[in-house]
């Protein structure tokens, strides 16, 4: 009996504690949202590509994060006050559920920047709101960055395996964090918002399931090939990095399973095709067709050769001074880059978008 009143005792005052929270709604003017993000139901936000991010200023002592996940496979970042090192990860069940990420916080105002780790094929996540201490409120968010950078890519942009140890698989859903991939990273270092476009297992002429980027990248949902449309004249950004052609390289040269198989020019076109597709979308921006750093550039191969052939026939054919080509080394690292190889491949491409561009000091 007396464990029957504590529970109920318990119930009750966790109920009050809920009761006595400050909800904070999908749909308020606080809450600043970056990526491809369907708000066809402004109170049920959907995030489904890796990276998109949600963030804001607060006050009060907890913070938690409401989320209705589809399959029980995503995992977020939570980060509170800026505090980049030290993520607090969520691991999003299936359905709606309440996750605290932060208690006992000092008075006064406090940032959360929430991004997602994992990416389309592990499904969407609905956002349902905050959970403030009794009396916290979200105040006006922080500026937008000043500068725009899209990356199309597949895995490696995704960041899958990036923080797995060396030689453990690549495909453990928790050790997928695309915060710390290349593209983030080298966001972060220009002071950019990213939309992170990417896929694993994509290619331009072959994926490993029945769709391409060419028939994927115009999407508003990454969760498979679906009828969404994303509105590319709502966010144009100022930097494109293309890094796409690692898995053409493996189901071509490795398994043979684009018949009949593609000559060394028709690789070149349909690398073309689509940088002229991303070109036609964004005539201004500043295209990066990059490749690597797995081993489609490693010595000897053709691939990084198909890239900077088409790019020096749109160069010459579209009199195309805005477009250039970087090739991400290969270290000999078989698997999928990890942490150390993002961070080198990030410090590479902020260098040379800064030569490029002039992008020395923030604005």
């Amino acid at each position: 009996m007396l464990k029957f009143k504590l529970l109920v005792m318990s119930a009750m005052l966790w109920a009050g504690q809920a009761l006595a929270a400050t909800v904070i709604q999908p749909d308020d003017a606080g809450l600043q949202y970056t990526g491809r993000i369907d708000f066809a139901q402004r109170k049920a936000p959907q995030l489904s590509w890796p990276g998109t991010s949600i963030e804001g200023n607060f006050t009060g002592a907890s913070l938690a994060v409401r989320l209705d996940d589809d399959l029980g496979k995503n995992y977020f970042n939570v980060f509170i006050d800026g505090d980049l090192a030290h993520p607090v990860i969520v691991a999003a069940a299936k359905g709606g559920k309440t996750y605290p990420v932060a208690a006992g916080l000092a008075p006064g105002a406090h940032r959360f920047l929430i991004t997602k780790r994992t990416e389309g094929e592990e499904g969407a996540t609905t956002f349902l709101g905050l959970e403030l201490a009794d009396g916290g409120k979200l105040l006006a968010p922080p500026p937008r960055k000043p500068r725009r950078i899209e990356f199309f890519g597949d895995s490696i942009t995704s960041g899958m395996g990036n923080e797995a140890a060396d030689g453990k698989p690549d495909d453990v859903l928790k050790e997928k964090n695309n915060f710390m991939s290349y593209a983030s990273i080298t966001a972060r270092n220009l002071d950019a918002e990213a939309h992170i476009t990417s896929q694993s297992g994509i290619g331009v002429m072959i994926s490993w399931f029945p769709f391409i980027m060419p028939e994927f990248y115009g999407q508003l949902n990454a969760v498979g090939k679906n009828g969404s449309k994303w509105d590319f004249a709502s966010w144009t950004p100022d930097v494109v990095v293309i890094n796409l052609m690692q898995n053409d390289h493996w189901l071509i040269d490795d398994h043979h399973r684009l018949q009949p198989e593609p000559d060394d020019a028709q690789r070149v076109q349909a690398y073309k095709r689509f940088v002229q597709k991303v070109r036609a979308l964004y005539p201004h921006a500043y295209i990066v067709c990059a490749l690597g750093s797995m081993d489609a550039v490693r010595p000897g191969s053709k691939w990084p050769d198909y890239v900077r052939d088409a790019v020096a026939q749109i160069r010459a054919e579209q009199k195309d001074q805005r477009i250039d080509t970087l090739m991400f080394e290969f270290t000999g690292y078989t698997a999928h880059p990890r942490v150390r190889h993002h961070q080198a491949n990030a410090a590479r491409l902020t260098a040379f978008i800064r030569q490029k561009l002039g992008w020395q000091e923030t604005p």
